[in-house]
């Protein structure tokens, strides 16, 4: 689980980057280094981009989209659509962090905080792209380095992270593989619910609620509804362990699948645990909302109160996290499908 690996982030950073130009099929990479994002292709079409602006907070990965073309991630703030709900600022594409490293909440950040509350957050500073390559035409590997820093840009911990990505019919999938390494002398993941890899979904694969919200409305403003309408929400979640919508918050699974429709298609979006992650099999903090995230540090919530993880990593020494994100368009996934696709990421 930890390891002693002080020198693999600075060995890292040694690789050359090599961004490919944009090619006829097949995967490539095109670098948008004035919008500090870098598009990832397919058949010269946007799957995903990975972005850095300051102002995120965190490295993202935003939009996701369907090898077929449709948008799996809430658009809002970077890029909000009408129907949308505004509520989590912070909630952006699919992310990694925490709510409580050292005291410091890494989750919660957003431009929207006063800036005399800054001192309580901390944020993920984007390094630089290790390296970048397409394998053949269905395959890519994008290695990015990062550093999590307190309010007074002190490094916590240097973040090394693999993105590998795949097409496999109607199929996009997302592997990611982040070591973390502790710089200061100890950093404490303090057991606590909001964390820790997450994606906030589209609208369309919310779960119906009645609920009021505020939502974009046709005009680009802000409407507060007493009633929400929920034309066209359709997700439902469903767990390894049989369970279904709202009743797989706080529970235990290998694997958590999101399915719906958006433009009458059926779209699901599906994450995999790792039998060698911390706190296997993780905690799954699912909302109706649209907050679709694994968290395997914050257990005491989930359990009330039976469990706890109190997640310390010790100078040069280095933890890994793996997951996998499958992101289908176009046919519904079965359990037995997404059973398959765990045992294949386990290996």
């Amino acid at each position: 689980m930890i390891t002693r690996n002080a020198a693999y982030f600075f060995l890292c950073c040694l690789f050359p980057l090599s961004l490919q130009a944009q090619k006829s099929d097949g995967f490539s990479f095109v670098d948008h280094f004035d919008k500090n994002q870098v598009d990832i292709l397919y058949n010269n079409k946007l799957l995903t981009s990975y972005c850095y602006g300051d102002s995120i907070m965190k490295p993202v990965l935003f939009p996701v989209n369907t090898v077929s073309g449709i948008t799996v991630t809430r658009g809002f703030p970077l890029s909000p659509r009408p129907g949308e709900r505004v509520d989590h600022p912070h909630h952006i594409g699919i992310w990694m962090n925490y709510e409580s490293v050292n005291g410091l909440d890494f989750w919660n950040n957003s431009t929207a905080i006063p800036y005399q509350n800054k001192s309580r957050y901390g944020r993920i500073v984007h390094h630089k792209i290790v390296t970048a390559e397409t394998k053949g035409n269905n395959k890519a590997t994008l290695v990015t380095a990062a550093y999590w820093k307190d309010h007074s840009n002190r490094t916590l911990l240097t973040e090394i992270t693999t993105y590998s990505f795949e097409v496999r019919k109607t199929d996009f999938i997302i592997d990611r593989i982040t070591g973390l390494t502790a710089v200061a002398n100890e950093v404490l993941f303090r057991d606590i619910k909001d964390g820790f890899l997450a994606i906030r979904v589209a609208r369309e694969l919310e779960h119906s609620s009645s609920e009021p919200a505020t939502l974009i409305d046709k005009n680009g403003g802000y409407t507060s509804t007493p009633v929400v309408n929920n034309d066209g929400v359709t997700g439902e979640y469903l767990s390894s362990e049989g369970l279904t919508g709202n009743a797989v918050w706080g529970t235990r699974a290998k694997w958590t699948s999101l399915r719906g429709k958006i433009r009458q298609q059926p779209v699901s979006i599906t994450i995999l645990d790792h039998p060698k992650n911390p706190g296997y099999p993780t905690y799954w903090h699912a909302r109706g909302y649209g907050l679709f995230a694994a968290n395997p540090l914050g257990q005491a919530i989930f359990s009330n109160g039976k469990e706890h993880l109190n997640l310390s990593i010790k100078k040069d020494e280095s933890v890994i996290f793996r997951y996998r994100i499958i992101v289908r368009g176009g046919h519904d996934i079965t359990a037995e499908e997404i059973n398959k696709l765990a045992k294949d990421f386990s290996k």
